[in-house]
């Protein structure tokens, strides 16, 4: 990996939460002529990934998450344009961690990316029901419901929403994207879950919620 030296010092002040030094390294990133687009792929992309298997394998605190997190986002804010009112909104998406699962880093950069990329964002947060995904998504008249799960446990409870949404017969209304660490590390699981696509990473989670979008709109809405 090209980049790999930055990933790894970026990597070790998440696991040390030290913010300040790992807003000195995008900035030096930056600076070294690395496209910041680049930084956000190959650099804290990979940090991000082998923060997910710290995560599955228990090593890291509830605090070390929230900072890193944070660090994510500080870093996605430098790196992603802002966004101007002079384009209309793509679409609109509903966002949100399912029930049981409480980490959010992974939602909240493919929220900073869908935002940026002109897309209505509603994001619900942590340990999100999956009647309240359905209801949000009917009620601001979203076609993308976006689930998201970092442990192979808590991304089993996305099932329940692929039921809700087949019985209420929404299918073609309602298409469901599903992300998290564990659906890099086990493909299959997508199908497992229901879900109808994913992206390995939030630089992909536009085009998979266009996709998705398009697939919604050409099967009509019920």
């Amino acid at each position: 990996m090209v980049h790999r030296d930055w990933t790894d010092r970026l990597l070790d002040t998440m696991i040390s939460s030290d913010r300040t030094a790992a807003a000195e390294i995008i900035s030096q990133a930056l600076a070294s002529g690395i496209a910041p687009m680049l930084v956000i792929t190959d650099i804290l992309d990979p940090a991000l990934v082998r923060l997910g298997r710290r995560w599955e394998q228990e090593t890291l605190s509830l605090a070390q998450g929230f900072v890193a997190a944070k660090i994510a986002e500080d870093a996605m804010l430098r790196c992603i344009p802002e966004r101007t009112d002079q384009y209309p909104t793509k679409g609109v998406a509903v966002i949100g961690n399912i029930e049981d699962d409480f980490h959010s880093l992974g939602r909240r950069t493919v929220a900073l990316f869908l935002a940026a990329a002109g897309w209505e964002v509603h994001d619900l947060g942590n340990d999100v029901p999956a009647e309240q995904f359905i209801d949000t998504a009917l009620a601001v008249n979203a076609s993308v419901i976006g689930a998201s799960a970092m442990m192979q446990t808590t991304a089993l409870n996305i099932r329940r929403l692929r039921e809700l949404i087949d019985s209420r017969g929404l299918q073609q209304r309602l298409k469901l994207a599903v992300g998290g660490a564990v659906f890099n590390w086990r493909p299959d699981l997508v199908a497992e879950v229901g879900g109808d696509g994913t992206a390995r990473n939030a630089v992909n989670a536009d085009e998979l919620f266009m996709r998705l979008q398009s697939a919604a709109r050409a099967g009509g809405r019920p």
